[in-house]
């Protein structure tokens, strides 16, 4: 290697290096940290801890409750995503029009992208009260029923993100060049077929995005299921996130620690699955 070669590798090196090390901070660290915590384990009110290896790996990994906790949280993912990322699509695609006060319906759409997960969350504990809210009465989202409480769980998270899905989608639509819209036009094309041929394709890139950030977002739920249900009732809402959470006395911490390897496992399988069965049906704008 050359000394010219040599300066410029240890220039890039020298700008890389402070993003480097926020990053081995903020996420090695962490990551030795709960590799540790998973096979040591530690006694309340002693500083020592035990080597046990694998063996509360096994352990919390095959336990009911572990396994009980990814169930709901692979529920919540399926009631949040196709849903949330459908309605994301519906309004974008009625917004997309050059139309007097279509920015006051895009603002409306948008609106919920400026709402905190806890103000969605406490307005829809108030709508599905039983005694105070308009939806109290829909069996269907109920939170004091078991089989429906983690759905209407879900409705707050869906309406929450879907100010940030109707924006990015409608950013994609937009993106697509006018010469395409006008070809179809010409060729005849109904809005339907349009849309199912040109614009969903087009906008593959920015769907497979969003569905990825869905579901990590579904993976993390922890507020909504705090403020709505607490993990009740009957356990029906606990969530992965709400396990570990839950996982914090220092008897618990080795167990807690398992549980968010497994989170971490879980959501690189999932993703990787997404961009791995996904990625071969989307269209990238100048790919060959």
């Amino acid at each position: 290697m050359t000394r010219r070669r040599w300066r410029e590798t240890g220039l890039a090196a020298l700008f890389l290096a402070p993003s480097l090390i926020v990053f081995a901070a903020f996420f090695f660290y962490p990551l030795y940290r709960l590799v540790h915590m998973a096979t040591h384990e530690q006694r309340a009110f002693s500083s020592r801890e035990r080597f046990v290896g694998l063996d509360q790996v096994t352990e919390v990994l095959g336990s009911s409750e572990f396994l009980g906790s990814v169930q709901v949280s692979a529920a919540y993912v399926v009631y949040t995503v196709p849903l949330g990322l459908a309605l994301g699509i519906l309004l974008a695609v009625a917004a997309d029009r050059h139309l007097r006060g279509i920015a006051v319906f895009r603002t409306i759409f948008a609106s919920t992208v400026a709402t905190s997960v806890a103000v969605a969350s406490v307005l829809f504990f108030t709508l599905l009260n039983p005694q105070l809210g308009y939806f109290g009465d829909v069996s269907f989202i109920s939170l004091a029923d078991p089989d429906s409480a983690l759905r209407g769980v879900a409705l707050s998270s869906i309406w929450q993100n879907l100010g940030l899905t109707f924006i990015i989608v409608l950013a994609g639509l937009q993106a697509i060049p006018t010469e395409v819209r006008e070809a179809t036009e010409l060729d005849g094309f109904s809005a339907t077929r349009r849309f199912f041929t040109v614009t969903l394709p087009l906008i593959g890139p920015t769907l497979l995005f969003l569905a990825v950030v869905l579901v990590i977002f579904a993976f993390q739920a922890f507020a909504q299921v705090d403020i709505l249900t607490g993990g009740g009732p009957a356990g029906s809402t606990e969530t992965l996130v709400w396990q570990i959470f839950n996982a914090q006395d220092p008897d618990e911490q080795g167990r807690g620690a398992v549980m968010a390897l497994g989170l971490f496992t879980l959501t690189l399988l999932v993703t990787g699955a997404q961009f791995r069965f996904l990625a071969r049906r989307v269209h990238y704008e100048g790919a060959p």
